[in-house]
């Protein structure tokens, strides 16, 4: 199925009010579903040919909710609300319908688009980069010290331990 472009969707919709083909035929010949041009229909009795000449809309959260609400209070199909609010398609109302029981209001609220930025790495070195090492002498100083001495001493415990299990090991399989 190709893309229609506005002004073939109104051609549509018009050779549709002329009475001459049927919403079968019609849609069959333009390579759609019913269900799609009988949206066309809805969003062009509504709002005549404007409801096909938009681009992308950024919905509100209280925009969301009215129009869930007038759905609720009227009691007029998903597709029917869709049409009246001039939405593309009454999936989206579903998507908020379902946001709104599962997570609440907060779920309607817009989120923010594209990808999220990164820290840089390059900031975060040169800010370390930047604090100068401790005096000679100083507290910190040898305290940085003591804590190298200690991974120093922990480093050569480990190592030991692993020549001293290697060498039994190979003791042991001499035997055998």
């Amino acid at each position: 199925m190709s893309k229609l472009t506005a002004q073939e969707k109104i051609q549509a919709v018009k050779r549709y009010f002329e009475g001459v083909e049927s919403q079968h035929t019609l849609a069959k010949s333009l390579g759609v579903s019913q269900s799609i041009l009988l949206t066309w229909i809805r969003q062009y009795q509504h709002h005549g040919e404007a409801s096909f000449k938009k681009g992308y809309t950024a919905y509100s959260a209280e925009y969301k909710l009215m129009v869930l609400s007038y759905v609720s209070e009227h009691g007029t199909s998903l597709r029917e609300a869709a049409a009246i609010f001039n939405i593309p398609t009454h999936s989206i109302l579903s998507r908020w319908k379902k946001e709104l029981e599962e997570k609440g209001v907060d779920a309607l609220k817009p989120k923010p688009k594209g990808r999220i930025l990164m820290k840089k790495e390059n900031e975060k070195n040169a800010k370390t980069a930047k604090k100068q090492p401790p005096l000679e002498g100083s507290v910190e100083a040898l305290q940085a010290e003591v804590d190298r001495l200690r991974m120093e001493n922990a480093y050569l415990k480990k190592l030991n331990t692993l020549v001293q299990n290697k060498e039994k090991l190979q003791s042991k399989t001499k035997r055998k």
